[in-house]
């Protein structure tokens, strides 16, 4: 009996050992895309969260912000600038989220800023509820926007430097009366700044906003943008320049600065794209080329933004 008792216990440690060697895989989640609500500072606000194929399996993931620009949606903006197949391939969270009255508080005179608008605390409080719901990788989140929210997405760098790992801007350069003189970030903060020469909404040149809306105000030229983030993060003056290939022959050319050797590694990229618009490179064209000018073909915005952000965290 002693024996058979011996035998049964042997059979059970033999069989335990063979589940831990081959432990049930979880399947891969499909994609999923919702919106979520919340009220914050007593007014509601939305974003739409994209979680990649897989989500479930992939561990900490990156985090992008995408925002839209002036009286644009959530919706639009993922047309403008659809990151969900570098989503899928390289798996990473989406979150594009939603302005109040369709606008940001990005320091000009827009109707949040007018308002009272607290964005900068918004994103703020994105980034706790991402990071407490889901697999979001803390160190490795990054903001992106054209136009509004290109603007916003400077002063997220300028602001919420604890948070934001790096910054992409599009169509957009930085608000010039309180937003760049007060722009003192607690770390380096990688940037990248689009803009083509015959945006008819943001001067390339900078100074006093007239076209494209009501919301005004005074921006920095392109190249003051490049200059105030330069020198943020301690990078070299003097770029190394590329005239990226004219692949499209669409009447745009790229020429592409680099400014490396920044503190902690931080870099400073320009793109100028000669004879551009208001408009996403290789991105939806939302408006007549009449009214916002031409989208260059000759570069993915999304892929050069996304294969910036990863050389980077917090």
């Amino acid at each position: 009996m002693r024996y058979l008792l011996k035998l049964i216990v042997i059979s059970i440690l033999l069989n335990s050992c063979k589940k831990d060697d081959n432990p049930i895989t979880t399947a891969d989640k499909p994609s999923e895309q919702k919106t979520i609500n919340l009220t914050i500072d007593g007014n509601a606000r939305s974003f739409i969260v994209y979680l990649p194929t897989g989500y479930n399996n992939a561990g900490k993931m990156p985090l992008i912000f995408a925002i839209h620009g002036g009286s644009g949606t959530p919706e639009g903006m993922i047309n403008i600038a659809n990151f969900k197949p570098i989503a899928e391939r390289d798996k990473v969270v989406l979150v594009y989220p939603a302005g109040i009255q369709n606008n940001w508080n990005d320091g000009r005179p827009t109707t949040p800023n007018q308002l009272g608008i607290n964005d900068v605390g918004f994103f703020n409080q994105m980034c706790d509820y991402m990071i407490n719901n889901y697999s979001v990788e803390g160190t490795k989140i990054y903001a992106t926007g054209i136009s509004n929210g290109g603007f916003m997405s400077s002063r997220l760098g300028c602001e919420l430097s604890n948070r934001i790992a790096a910054i992409a801007v599009d169509a957009a350069t930085i608000e010039a009366t309180t937003i760049s003189p007060n722009c003192n970030p607690g770390r380096p903060v990688p940037a990248i700044y689009i803009h083509g020469t015959s945006d008819p909404f943001v001067p390339f040149t900078g100074g006093q906003m007239t076209a494209g809306g009501t919301a005004g105000g005074t921006v920095l030229s392109h190249f003051q943008s490049i200059d105030k983030w330069v020198t943020i993060n301690g990078c070299n003056t003097t770029p190394t320049i590329t005239d990226l290939p004219d692949i499209a022959n669409d009447g745009t050319t790229i020429k592409q600065r680099v400014y490396s050797g920044g503190i902690n590694g931080s870099e400073v990229v320009s793109y100028v794209v000669l004879n551009g618009g208001h408009t996403w490179p290789q991105g939806y064209q939302y408006l007549n080329e009449a009214i916002i000018g031409k989208t260059s073909q000759d570069m993915n915005a999304c892929e050069v933004i996304w294969t910036f952000f990863k050389r980077f965290n917090r």
